[in-house]
């Protein structure tokens, strides 16, 4: 990759090794990312084995993502929205048809509030959701803002004060069953008093913590009944022992990282770039070193970084990013834009409204 000047480039440009685009379409996925700072949903995809697409659109201060078969949930600012694939309407999408081999159209909208959700996961029934500012795991539905169903023993009481900056969790088998946090205190956001290694890991079923003195974990998850976190202030890709609370590093990942999901034996890691005036990242040891948003990709078995890309513009902090398995050029929807009040999905067919202006007489 070859550095490129920032003047005139097109928002959301990117650089990346020659081989990312051909390793999308050799593992027949495309990713969609988070980046709350842009407020944005960025799909990216290969539209050949040397060109990628990215496809951005505005989800205010989107967080956590959860995927499950062809239903997508992004956790925004005030709402958890949901969405669900349609290849018909995508091929027939208008502005652009036969480009694309999916679309992702807003279903149903949960009104959460102002809870600070980061990671969000689809369990076998219900939706589940980390809710940072109540320091608890919650489940999300159509009666309450949300469902308190778990919180670590040493929160005495659900207030909205992040008191351990909760953040990830890791499900298995549709449940879940680890968290991460920054902290383990119980007063108002008492996890800054130690940011560099107050992080902690703790069992759900238990309420006991497996692991402590962690540089800021994120992104719990269980691959192949192993439990990998990533160790964003010491710019690793770790995989936890959880009887013993040690763990072994697979791979080191300049960068802050946060956010990873796995296909077959690669593991895609977000880098973001911090903000060198934020209270939380300024005396973190990477914050110089911390200066590109981007992807790394790692071959797990070896923890080698295979493919890279970086972003030159737009994109700074990213929170979540999740594969989308046998699709290469997604697209979706928001309701910000009329454009989704035409795409109607019947359960036998789909048809694009036409638009007024459209219509004669």
């Amino acid at each position: 990759m070859k550095p490129t000047s920032s003047k005139n480039l097109a928002p959301f440009s990117s650089v990346f090794s020659p081989n990312f685009p051909e390793l999308l379409q050799k593992l027949q996925c495309s990713l969609v990312i988070t980046t709350y700072q842009a407020g944005k949903v960025l799909l990216i995809g290969a539209k050949n084995e040397e060109k990628l697409s990215m496809l951005p659109r505005t989800f205010n201060k989107a967080m956590g993502m959860a995927i499950k078969d062809d239903n997508l949930a992004v956790a925004t600012k005030n709402e958890v929205v949901l969405l669900r694939n349609s290849p018909e309407l995508a091929q027939n999408y208008p502005p652009k048809p036969n480009t694309y081999d999916a679309l992702y159209m807003p279903r149903a909208t949960y009104y959460t509030g102002q809870v600070d959700i980061h990671d969000l996961h689809w369990g076998e029934k219900e939706l589940w959701a980390i809710n940072t500012s109540f320091s608890c795991l919650c489940s999300i539905d159509e009666t309450h803002s949300f469902v308190p169903r778990w919180k670590p023993h040493f929160i005495d009481a659900l207030v909205s004060q992040d008191r351990c900056h909760l953040n990830g969790l890791a499900m298995q088998d549709g449940k879940p069953m680890f968290v991460s946090a920054l902290g383990q205190g119980n007063t108002l956001q008492s996890w800054r008093e130690n940011i560099v290694a107050g992080g902690i890991l703790m069992n759900i079923a238990d309420n006991e913590i497996i692991s402590s003195g962690l540089p800021m974990p994120h992104t719990p998850r269980v691959w192949d009944d192993k439990l990998y976190v990533l160790l964003s202030a010491a710019e690793k890709l770790v995989c936890v022992d959880t009887e013993k609370g040690t763990y072994d590093t697979v791979a080191h990942i300049p960068g802050f990282v946060r956010g990873m999901a796995k296909l077959d034996d690669f593991v895609f890691v977000a880098t973001s770039k911090l903000r060198k005036n934020s209270s939380t990242f300024r005396h973190l040891k990477i914050a110089d070193k911390a200066n590109t948003a981007g992807i790394n990709v790692i071959h797990l078995p070896t923890g080698t970084i295979v493919a890279k890309l970086s972003f030159q513009m737009t994109v700074d902090e990213i929170y979540d990013i999740q594969v989308l398995p046998n699709i290469l050029r997604p697209n979706i929807l928001n309701t910000y834009t009329d454009a989704h009040h035409r795409a109607l999905s019947l359960p036998d067919a789909t048809f694009w409204a036409v638009s007024p202006e459209n219509k004669n007489g």
